[in-house]
């Protein structure tokens, strides 16, 4: 029988017998996927002036990857790449706009990163991206005095990791 499952990371809602093993928007892993009526989704948070200025910093990093990976997805010579890319391109838009409900803006401004035709330098531009990603996400989860914003930090951590793993498995 389905029921009705609610992100906890970026809270949308997800209809299935289970939770899936990551939410199909952000990414987040299980753990932060509940039956809707259980979880505990909260976007109204204070936040000090680091964590402002890193949530900042964060909403310009996955708006930048999000068009990168929608540039690639289209631009890519490989099939596969296509479809890796576009999905990418999707989980970096829902955490964008964590970070805007985090912000409280009312929009996202578009991104305009280029890319490449070539998968291989795709995929190399994408490792590097979420290297950095990943790098910024740990300090910016331990800088943290909010316990909602660390979380969220730390969830970007380990999904932008699965990022980072597709395109050093694909680059071998």
């Amino acid at each position: 029988m389905a029921k009705l499952w609610r992100c906890e990371i970026c809270g949308d809602p997800y209809i299935g017998a289970s939770a899936p093993d990551n939410c199909p928007f952000c990414g987040a892993y299980k753990k932060y996927m509940k039956e809707a009526k259980l979880a505990k989704v909260n976007f109204n948070v204070e936040l000090y002036e680091k964590d402002k200025a890193n949530a900042e910093y964060a909403l310009k990093v996955e708006i930048s990857n999000a068009a990168f990976y929608f540039c690639a997805a289209k631009k890519t010579d490989d099939q596969e790449g296509k479809l890796l890319f576009k999905i990418l391109g999707k989980v970096e838009a829902e955490h964008a706009s964590v970070w805007r409900k985090i912000l409280k803006l009312d929009s996202i401004p578009a991104g305009k990163d280029p890319c490449h035709v070539s998968n291989k330098e795709n995929l190399e531009d994408s490792h590097a991206r979420e290297t950095k990603a990943i790098e910024f996400y740990k300090k910016a989860a331990a800088e943290s005095q909010n316990a909602r914003v660390k979380d969220i930090f730390e969830a970007f951590v380990e999904v932008e990791t699965d990022h980072l793993n597709l395109s050093e498995e694909r680059l071998k």
